[in-house]
């Protein structure tokens, strides 16, 4: 698994397409609403929404991501850093934010490679 992180709008998207020479066609972009994740995907671009729609359907959010990844060790997932910023007023947005933070210190031991993105430049953190 590789995880690509960084704030909203850096090219973390390409910088993925790029490097592992994909195509659109392989990408899944998660919803702040489904809570469905295909298992038929290179790329999970986004992964910070399905924590939000996992979060607004009250389940367990660390297990579904456990078994996530334990089905699809040869993914890459990209996920907006929202731990940077204001920390939000509304108490789901809050949550959101915190389980978001949480998930990406779990998918940053169990990746094999951690790439942050800042300004379209990608650094190897792992």
């Amino acid at each position: 698994m590789i995880l690509i992180f960084g704030g909203v709008y850096q090219g973390k998207l390409a910088y993925a397409l790029e490097r592992f020479n994909l195509t659109e066609g392989y990408v899944y972009r998660c919803d702040n609403d489904d809570a469905v994740m295909p298992k038929d995907k290179k790329i999970i671009y986004e992964i910070d929404k399905w924590i939000l729609a996992l979060l607004k359907n009250d389940m367990d959010i660390e297990s579904a991501i456990k078994q996530f990844i334990s089905c699809n060790k040869d993914v890459i997932i990209i996920c907006n850093d929202i731990s940077c910023g204001v920390v939000p007023v509304d108490i789901l947005l809050r949550k959101w934010r915190e389980a978001t933070g949480r998930i990406l210190a779990m998918l940053s031991q169990e990746s094999e490679e951690v790439v942050r993105l800042f300004c379209g430049i990608p650094t190897r953190i792992k």
